[in-house]
């Protein structure tokens, strides 16, 4: 009785007057077939009074009996659907709140609500579309090998739509056999979820990247649909596999192969991180899954539920944002105060912990990189760095700025001029990727992969300005940016140091925090901030240190060519270079002495060429300290120990209306000067060619300014696509 009242209602669906004569005698012969009256049919059909004729559907009825080929009520069940009807089956939609369980259905082997070809008829209607063409298969062959004995799907076929094989299981029934090709019932049968290209079975053959196969069987069926439950996924259907697990095929909605890869990589990962580990080997998009309505070892492979969780991978996505942020609970304090973490050993001595990021700022040509070399090689060595003590670790080098050879043998050339011994030359790696920088959103997860299982005590990054994405005068943007440091820092335990270049205009009268280019997020973001600024030498403290190098110089080339001169200077006659060199002129061959002479020569050239820079600090975790000074004595920076340029005011420090201008012609004549040196400085392979770019940032100043200047010495420079040529 509830067969013949639910036709009745489906008849409500369906407006006779909207059909074709052969659709109005396919309702009547179904009725007749599922044993309805021909008043039944009469009643429905009254409802189109322009085609209705009294006693025709009477006539008609008598010529059904004993047909072939009969209809059946499936096709008025089909009819209906087509017109909106949902069937209300025990695998019906579910809010998310219905609890999804394996006995959902009843008995998981096969009971009185088994409907083999529902269950199948259903899964093809949820996920595909009737003109698309689906991969099955139900051969299968046993492999035997130390795991066991287990029964694997063969390739298959992939030769009928969805309407076809809808079809074909109305027709048959219950007799899937008939329809997909006889299995085995031992080893089940497999369904391809996403639609095919006619005939195709491979990844390249998919027409639509629709879903994934999500599967575990590491936990119990339960457990498989509470996590499935729990992470709202958005599953399309729930397919029990007859043994250990559940097949849920997830809503991916890709819009290519590289896409569908991407999303199911993040899926698969969330689903690890949050406690349920997945069969990786499930990822491609042409892969097989347990076939609905059929049986396996006596047990089902059944449809347990249809369109699950959230109805899209965007509204997953938005879930997972809103309500599943991963982020730890707040604590509270009376909870950890007498149980305090312990906090991370230094890694520069009262300036930098392990594990967090430090920045070093300033102008361009500081010797910011020699800095950093200077501090990687102290890391290694377990030395000092400019004063502070450093622990001994392996370190990570990311060069981006210098061509692989100029890099390495600048590392050596620093190891030399520090005089320590290269006992640790295996705790440095370099990374050499100029000309191979990608944005730091990109370079941060390279970086991990590559660096996860080094142990590294730190990474340091020279420079940023070549990975910055976005405006870095943006302080959302740089945020971002400098979000990835953390992500380093916490994915490897290790610290991020990185260097950055001053804005443009006079620095000495700003705060250290707030020299540095772009967006203020720069100095506040990192743990540590180093700031160099260029101090301004006078005449007499330049003299000063030019006796104190020839002296020193003078002194070293005696003890190793004429000892026996040492026991005739005094003390007070070792800190004067000219009585020294008076001395040697009286002492030693010319010969010997004008080699003495050149040697006094070089040093006093080295000195000329340093330049001295203060160091300020603005520390999270430490103290403020007192600022450092330092020479710049290329390719090395040496503390100022004696205290001379204690007192030296940065370069910039007057205010400019209390600088003398200079006429125009000199400051032009300045200009061309700095163009040239400049130039010399980049182009260090002495390819007569250098960007503009190149030029900008290692003079600070505009791409329009560089023109300018090449302009006024065109006899000497000209630019060609971006490039300043010297002629």
């Amino acid at each position: 009785m509830e067969q013949r009242t639910n036709l009745l209602e489906l008849l409500n669906y369906i407006d006779p007057a909207g059909l074709d004569y052969q659709e109005w005698l396919n309702v009547g012969m179904a009725l007749n077939h599922e044993g309805f009256s021909v008043e039944d049919w009469d009643t429905w059909s009254r409802r189109d009074p322009g085609r209705y004729h009294s006693g025709e559907c009477a006539r008609k009825w008598r010529s059904f009996r004993g047909s072939a080929s009969p209809v059946t009520g499936g096709t008025v069940v089909q009819m209906a659907m087509d017109r909106g009807w949902k069937p209300a089956r025990e695998y019906q939609e579910m809010d998310w709140d219905t609890p999804i369980s394996a006995s959902r259905n009843g008995n998981m082997g096969t009971g009185r609500n088994w409907g083999p070809a529902e269950q199948l008829i259903t899964y093809l209607e949820t996920l595909f579309k009737p003109d698309e063409f689906v991969g099955y298969t139900t051969e299968s062959w046993k492999q035997t090998d130390e795991k066991g004995t287990r029964w694997l799907p063969k390739k298959g076929c992939c030769d009928r739509t969805v309407k076809q094989l809808i079809e074909g299981l109305k027709k048959y029934g219950d007799d899937i056999g008939a329809v997909v090709g006889d299995y085995s019932p031992e080893a089940g049968a497999w369904i391809r979820f996403n639609p095919l290209a006619e005939g195709g079975c491979t990844d390249k053959d998919v027409a639509a990247y629709r879903y994934a196969l999500v599967e575990s069987d590491k936990i119990s069926i339960e457990d498989q649909l509470a996590m499935i439950q729990k992470l709202s996924l958005p599953a399309a259907c729930l397919v029990h596999s007859g043994k250990k697990s559940v097949h849920a095929v997830v809503r991916i909605d890709a819009s290519s192969y590289e896409e569908y890869q991407s999303r199911v990589k993040y899926l698969y990962k969330f689903c690890t991180e949050n406690g349920f580990e997945v069969d990786r080997q499930n990822k491609n998009p042409s892969r097989l899954s347990r076939m609905p309505g059929v049986m396996r070892s006596g047990k089902e492979q059944r449809l347990l539920a249809v369109n699950v969780g959230r109805r899209s991978w965007d509204e997953w996505i938005s879930w997972i944002e809103n309500e599943y942020d991963g982020l730890p609970e707040p604590e509270n304090l009376a909870d950890a105060w007498d149980n305090m973490p312990k906090l991370a050993p230094c890694l520069i001595e009262n300036v930098l912990r392990k594990g967090h990021k430090m920045l070093i700022a300033g102008p361009s040509k500081a010797g910011k990189s020699y800095l950093l070399a200077e501090l990687c090689i102290a890391i290694a060595e377990g030395e000092k760095w400019l004063g502070w003590e450093c622990a001994k670790g392996r370190v990570l080098y990311v060069n981006l700025e210098l061509d692989r050879a100029s890099c390495l043998n600048r590392f050596r050339d620093v190891y030399q001029a520090l005089r320590w011994e290269p006992e640790n030359l295996s705790n440095i790696d370099i990374w050499n990727l100029r000309g191979k920088s990608v944005p730091m959103d990109k370079l941060a997860p390279k970086l991990i992969r590559r660096a996860a299982k080094k142990d590294y005590t730190a990474v340091v990054i020279d420079p940023i300005y070549k990975i910055i994405t976005g405006d870095e005068n943006s302080a959302d943007q740089m945020a971002r940016f400098c979000n990835q440091f953390d992500l380093v820092c916490t994915e490897l335990g290790c610290a991020v140091i990185y260097c950055h270049h001053h804005s443009k205009g006079a620095q000495g009268g700003k705060k250290s925090m707030d020299r540095a280019s772009g967006s203020g997020v720069f100095a506040r973001d990192p743990d540590a901030l180093l700031d160099l600024i260029e101090l301004e030498t006078t005449d007499a403290l330049m003299n000063q240190e030019i006796n104190k190098a020839l002296c020193r110089a003078c002194l070293e080339w005696i003890k190793i060519r004429a000892p026996s001169l040492e026991d005739g200077l005094s003390q007070d006659d070792m800190c004067n270079y000219r009585i020294m060199t008076e001395y040697c002129g009286n002492k030693l061959p010319k010969a010997e002495y004008e080699a003495l002479g050149r040697h006094l020569d070089d040093a006093e050239k080295t000195v000329r060429l340093r330049t001295a820079w203060r160091i300020e600090g603005t520390l999270r975790e430490f103290p403020r300290f007192a600022p450092v000074n330092t020479w710049f004595d290329y390719p090395v920076h040496i503390m100022d120990d004696s205290g001379a340029l204690g007192d030296i005011q940065p370069t910039d420090e007057k205010p400019a209306w209390q600088k003398k201008k200079k006429p125009p012609e000199d400051t032009w004549k300045e200009k061309e000067n700095l163009l040239r040196q400049n130039f010399g400085l980049c182009d260090e392979e002495n390819t007569g060619r250098v960007s503009v770019s190149e030029l900008c940032q290692s003079m600070g100043v505009a791409s329009n300014t560089v023109k300018s200047y090449v302009k006024r010495l065109s006899r000497e420079f000209k630019i060609e696509n971006g490039v300043v040529i010297k002629l």
